[in-house]
């Protein structure tokens, strides 16, 4: 019963990574960059919902909204402010361009929160519960079911609506897209946005559960590339499914082994398994 409720329990771990990390494939799909600041969104999207309850007295349903606003307004003004304009620069740019920019966010956050561990007040969401003679907590049980539904909508809206339609245009083919009448820059600006949405909705819910402090961006953005390059890069499914399996893995791991070795199991069954299919579970060859 005990390994069953530790099953559980990476089931629902596994599903906020794959949240996040729905988000770092959308933007490598879209555009075929690489954000080295994605875990630093889910690290503010923690934070906003610890102001949000602390200054606004609002539960989870009232961060929840307020994280995915700032963090869509977040990535859009990212977007055209930095993005855009090194896009016509050359790859080391790029790179160097989100890795400064994540530098920042996290010793900005240093600056105003301190390097001190913080947790979110306890809220209606506290507590476990019994199902069928397993105890789960409450945040885990809440936060990883409604991760599970938006990275599956997030899969709708890029597949079942004209919206979604027409950021794949743009993926496909960019000059194709503007004769088309397709604004590029408005449907990348919007694909980051949804990005950095998810992100902060996932680190709003990672905090019901856990302690945090500025550099967990870093721990984050370390697995959401591990998930991306497992699930498929650009493939949202793919990323779901690389979630799952990754909290799996790492819970099983820490409850055999022990917690210092679940890291070290999961990246040695990831290159183990990128030497058998560089592409990735549901990518491309």
């Amino acid at each position: 019963m005990l390994l069953v409720q530790v099953l559980v329990g990476g089931l629902l771990l596994g599903a906020i990574y794959a949240l996040f990390s729905s988000g770092l494939t959308l933007i490598w799909g879209m555009m075929n960059f690489i954000n080295f600041a994605h875990g630093e969104f889910v690290m503010l999207g923690m934070y906003a919902a610890l102001l949000v309850v602390v200054w606004l007295g609002g539960g989870p349903a009232v961060f929840g909204v307020v994280v995915a606003l700032f963090l869509f307004f977040m990535g859009v003004a990212v977007y055209a402010s930095l993005i855009r304009h090194v896009l016509r620069g050359p790859m080391l740019a790029q790179i160097l361009s989100t890795f400064g920019l994540a530098l920042l966010l996290r010793y900005t956050a240093f600056w105003i929160f301190s390097a001190n561990f913080v947790s979110l007040p306890e809220t209606w969401l506290s507590g476990s519960i019994d199902v069928g003679g397993i105890w789960l907590p409450i945040p885990q049980l809440i936060a990883g079911l409604l991760a599970i539904t938006l990275t599956i909508v997030l899969h709708l809206l890029l597949t079942r609506t004209t919206v979604g339609s027409r950021l794949l245009a743009v993926a496909e083919d960019r000059n194709a897209a503007m004769l088309m009448g397709i604004r590029p820059d408005r449907m990348q600006a919007l694909a980051w946005g949804l990005s950095a949405s998810a992100a902060g909705i996932a680190g709003a819910l990672m905090a019901t559960a856990y302690p945090w402090s500025p550099s967990v961006g870093e721990t984050f953005g370390l697995i959401a590339f591990v998930v991306v390059a497992l699930g498929g890069f650009g493939s949202v499914p793919g990323a779901m499914y690389a979630g799952l399996i990754i909290g799996l893995i790492q819970s099983v791991s820490a409850f055999w082994l022990g917690p210092i070795y679940k890291d070290i199991v999961v990246y040695a069954l990831f290159a183990v398994l990128l030497w058998l299919r560089p592409q990735g579970l549901m990518g491309r060859a």
